[in-house]
């Protein structure tokens, strides 16, 4: 048989691996995972601009090849002073420390795969260096030894595991220089260099310092990967667009979780009351929470040319906070910053991200519009955090975590009996715990004080757009649908880019007859918050109501991919069902209605919605009976 024809090369290899892996796994798997992604998407992007190819990268390891040994030592030594930086803003047991070998060797090439001495020794020297540091083999030296202003420590000859002869090993020191000590000789160069050479130099110097300068204030400035327009899920709109991420928690304390949502959710907030821009809503962009995900994904998921990402850490009374506002189109970072700051400058801090998002992005305010984006809410921290995890129980949307939810608010407003904001979410739970059994007490009672919290915020202030689309949903819940339209109307232009606002208008609007004029606001919310499900299923009522039941029947599905056991969805899907002609359909659906709530009854389920022409609700029972519902 004749020998394998293999081909061989001489290249630069670099193997890099993470120094206690193991132990960070076992204390935070997911956040380790996280984090390692996105160290090796940083080495993946600075290989690539070194002119090197990543070769593999498997668990915590990765394998990439050079054709020069410089350009090799040049991307270890910014890989390492870029992880360094982002290591900074961690606590010391999170950091994640990468170790690098180097060699230069003949290897074996098969397709993309390179194989053989050549990348074994570089992975045995990379055991050889500290964390965070860069071990170079003899052969590699040999090539860079006067060519870079770095120094090197002879670590001596090494046994290394199936090699026949021990590798010298030489470790590149990353930091400057020093001065030489009393009595020694500096080393000369082994070349006279230019002053235009050196004036060169100092040039580059000072430009790489500033570089790592700006990346040690916040997440590193490099390149991400480009998202594609034609993959994006829905048109990039004209007006810039942004998705801000849920916020890392840094801290030690999983208690503070709530205050890294506080953080992107009030630049989310301030950001919508600029009519200049289009921004996601918070339930689409908190699917994203505790996962890995990259840049690239969120922009064609969300389709939105911006995303904006970040973390905070306390300790004690010292807050940090790091945000990097990413051009995911362009695939670059526009600017990346670092904010220290106590407790007590939690909102200025605020405040202060959001205005430097809005000037990233080239948009220009009024005065009136700087003045609406800068009112707050309150300025008691625990206040503002007892909101926060109301919010996150009310969105559970079940009897107990309701009642949790109201008790939060409560006692959110004994703290500070003037914020807002806590008046309209306490509102809100009072008419949502209409929709649970054994509230404890009547129907009017319990819309008196959802009334009454609403109003009180709408006292407190008089622009609050959520404080309106709070009353305009009390009064829809009473069937007072004009009342419930003019309180929706004035939501929305107290913030145009409020989904809420959008929503609570569209549902009145459907209730009163007008589900065409619901269907263009249906849309905006859509567009603003796509991963809501009861906005799909609105938009289907109203489909319903027009006569476009296909139309109907797509929005449902769109639903039910993000909330597939949703019992709204599968009556609603009934009721087109039997619209369309479709009699086996509508009684498969109906099968998912009683496999969902055994319980269900179409009385229970109709008594709820304030239709204002008793025909159309009369028509929905006929129409449910029709499917097999009782």
């Amino acid at each position: 048989m004749a020998p394998l024809d293999l081909k061989r090369k001489l290249t630069a290899i670099l193997s890099a691996d993470v120094k206690g892996y193991s132990r960070l796994m076992g204390d935070d798997e997911e956040w380790t995972v996280r984090t390692l992604s996105a160290y090796k998407e940083v080495i993946k992007n600075l290989v690539g601009q070194h002119r090197g190819r990543v070769v593999d990268a498997p668990g915590d390891n990765l394998l990439a090849e050079f054709a020069s040994v410089v350009d090799t030592v040049q991307c270890a030594v910014e890989i390492q002073q870029v992880l360094r930086a982002k290591n900074a803003v961690l606590p010391e047991t999170r950091r994640m420390d990468f170790r690098i070998g180097i060699n230069l060797g003949d290897v074996i090439e098969e397709g993309d795969r390179i194989y053989g001495d050549g990348v074994n020794i570089a992975a045995r020297i990379e055991g050889l260096a500290e964390a965070g540091g860069i071990c170079i083999s003899g052969s590699a030296y040999e090539q860079i030894e006067n060519k870079l202003p770095l120094r090197y420590d002879y670590l001596g000859e090494h046994e290394v595991k199936n090699i026949a002869k021990p590798v010298r090993v030489y470790r590149a020191r990353i930091e400057p220089e020093a001065a030489p000590r009393k009595g020694e000789k500096k080393k000369p160069l082994r070349k006279r260099v230019s002053r235009a050479a050196l004036a060169i130099i100092a040039v580059l110097v000072i430009a790489a310092a500033a570089a790592l300068h700006q990346f040690a204030l916040g997440p590193s400035p490099s390149k991400t990967e480009v998202a594609s327009r034609e993959k994006t899920a829905l048109p990039l709109p004209d007006l810039p667009s942004i998705a801000v991420l849920p916020f890392v928690n840094m801290s030690n304390d999983p208690q503070q979780d709530y205050l890294a949502d506080g953080f992107a959710e009030a630049i989310i907030d301030g950001l919508t009351k600029c009519p200049h821009i289009v921004v996601i809503a918070r339930n689409s962009t908190f699917v994203y929470k505790g996962k890995a995900i990259k840049v690239q994904q969120v922009a064609e998921d969300l389709g939105v040319r911006h995303v904006l990402e970040g973390s905070v850490r306390r300790s004690g009374d010292a807050v940090r906070v790091t945000v990097q506002l990413i051009d995911a189109i362009k695939g670059h970072y526009l600017w990346s910053e670092r904010y220290d700051g106590g407790v007590k400058d939690i909102f200025a801090l605020e405040d202060k991200i959001t205005m430097q998002v809005l000037t990233g992005l080239r948009v220009k305010l009024t005065e009136g519009e700087t003045a609406l984006l800068y009112a707050k809410g309150t300025k008691n921290l625990p206040a503002y955090l007892k909101v926060l995890e109301g919010d996150e129980r009310m969105r559970q949307y079940n009897k107990e975590a309701n009642a949790l939810a109201l008790r939060l608010y409560q006692e959110a407003i004994k703290l500070d009996p003037n914020y807002a904001m806590a008046y309209t979410r306490l509102s809100r739970t009072y008419t949502t715990d209409l929709y649970f059994s054994g509230a404890g007490e009547s129907r009017e009672e319990m819309l008196s004080k959802a009334m009454k919290s609403a109003q009180k915020a709408i006292e407190l202030d008089n622009t609050l757009a959520e404080g309106y689309a709070a009353v305009s949903y009390v009064y829809i819940t009473m069937g007072q649908h004009d009342k419930a339209i003019e309180a929706g109307e004035r939501a929305v232009r107290h913030n145009p880019n409020s989904p809420t606002a959008l929503f609570q208008l569209a549902m009145c609007l459907v209730y009163a007859g007008r589900s065409e004029e619901a269907l263009r606001l249906l849309r905006q919310a859509i567009r603003l918050n796509p991963f809501v499900p009861i906005y799909y299923i609105y938009a289907s009522v109203a489909y319903t109501e027009t006569g476009r039941y296909q139309e109907g029947i797509d929005a449902v599905k769109k639903s039910l991919k993000f909330a597939p056991n949703d019992l709204y969805a599968y009556v609603q899907l009934s009721i087109l069902y039997v619209r369309a002609g479709l009699e086996d359909e509508a009684r498969r659906a109906a099968a998912e209605v009683m496999r969902i709530n055994p319980t269900f009854s179409v009385k229970g389920y109709t008594s709820m919605q304030p239709w204002k022409e008793a025909a159309r609700k009369e028509r929905l029972i006929d129409d449910l009976h029709k499917a097999g519902l009782k």
